[in-house]
């Protein structure tokens, strides 16, 4: 089992179905946060085998479930297993809540896993009382949910997946390279701000409409690509895109690059929802509050990029510092990314 070298953020997936006095869990967690947590790897080699994870079950269980409450109810690891998830081997931890002689209506969970490591870390629920279904998200900034067989409202989920799409491409790095690598030749092609605008918006409406398409698609598993294939396309489109500011091929169709791959970014973004595994009605909210999130992240990205740039592209620092040395750096970071990724090494 090795260690994944894709660009997806630390995310957990927690499960709990409502069994008569019950409550039955799974969670799955990634062996690179547990490896980074606990230590998983005993002989340094960069693989997690079946056997290093056996020899520290009672610790990882220990681990994981003092950073789990629900309510009164006291938590009995089973054992331990392993899955393959979109970016890498899991960790699948099964669990009793006994809740003493009656389950209650609403339990109070109290999430805090890698809380104190990874800021960013976050843990996607998804909680069945018979025919209905809870989703959220959780994490440092929002550490606790009330769990009630009446469900959370579709709102609230909404929500909670609009915040995580917003978070996704703030800190989906090879996602924000590839915009600003097609949005710093744009002030530069018009000598006015309305047609520059305009060059930007189409920019970004073709990244938005190509990705929500795969999006789309990938979440809903008519369409499923390998997770190493994915990232290295995405990292390669980040070469591509930086490339094209130093030596232009794409000048004024660069609505058509943003198209064709945001295709391909779209599979990366789909990789949270597809792996939560939620039922049709819950995913098609989270599918679009994720979706409108990360439409809101851009536009934050855009507004913040493209004043600014327009007031200084005449100048010296602009053309050569910001556009040239720019895409010569995301140029090399992404090269990095697209090795790591299709080789399955690790450089830095």
């Amino acid at each position: 089992m090795g260690l994944c070298k894709a660009h997806k953020p630390s995310d957990s997936y927690l499960s709990l179905t409502a069994e008569g006095e019950e409550l039955r869990g799974q969670w799955d967690i990634a062996l690179r946060d547990l490896e980074h947590a606990i230590g998983l790897d005993a002989n340094g080699d960069g693989a997690i085998t079946w056997g290093e994870l056996r020899r520290k079950e009672t610790e990882v269980s220990a681990y994981a479930l003092a950073r789990l409450k629900l309510g009164d109810c006291s938590l009995k690891p089973g054992a331990l297993m392993v899955d393959e998830h979109t970016d890498g081997a899991y960790a699948v931890l099964p669990f009793v809540a006994h809740c003493g002689d009656a389950l209650p209506r609403r339990i109070e969970l109290e999430y805090s896993l890698f809380a104190d490591l990874d800021p960013t870390h976050r843990g996607l629920l998804r909680a069945s009382f018979g025919e209905r279904t809870v989703t959220g998200v959780l994490g440092p900034d929002q550490p606790r949910l009330a769990l009630d067989p009446d469900g959370r409202s579709r709102w609230e989920q909404f929500v909670d997946y609009g915040r995580e799409g917003i978070w996704h491409i703030w800190i989906g790095f090879d996602h924000v390279l590839f915009l600003l690598s097609l949005l710093l030749p744009a002030v530069l092609l018009a000598q006015r701000f309305a047609p520059a605008f305009w060059d930007v918006f189409k920019v970004v409406t073709a990244f938005t409409v190509a990705h929500s398409i795969t999006l789309a698609l990938a979440a809903l598993s008519v369409v499923t690509l390998p997770s190493r294939l994915v990232e290295s396309a995405i990292a390669a489109s980040v070469v591509l895109a930086a490339l094209n500011n130093l030596w232009p091929v794409v000048q004024r169709a660069r609505w058509l690059v943003a198209f064709t791959f945001g295709l391909i970014h779209g599979f990366g973004f789909a990789s949270v929802l597809a792996d939560l595994g939620l039922p049709q009605e819950s995913l098609v909210v989270a599918l679009l509050g994720f979706n409108l999130g990360v439409e809101a992240g851009q536009l934050v990205i855009v507004a913040l990029f493209l004043p600014l740039a327009y007031a200084v592209r005449d100048t010296w620092f602009y053309r050569r510092v910001v556009l040239v040395g720019g895409s010569v750096a995301i140029t090399l970071i992404a090269a990095l990314w697209l090795v790591e990724r299709a080789f399955d090494v690790k450089l830095y």
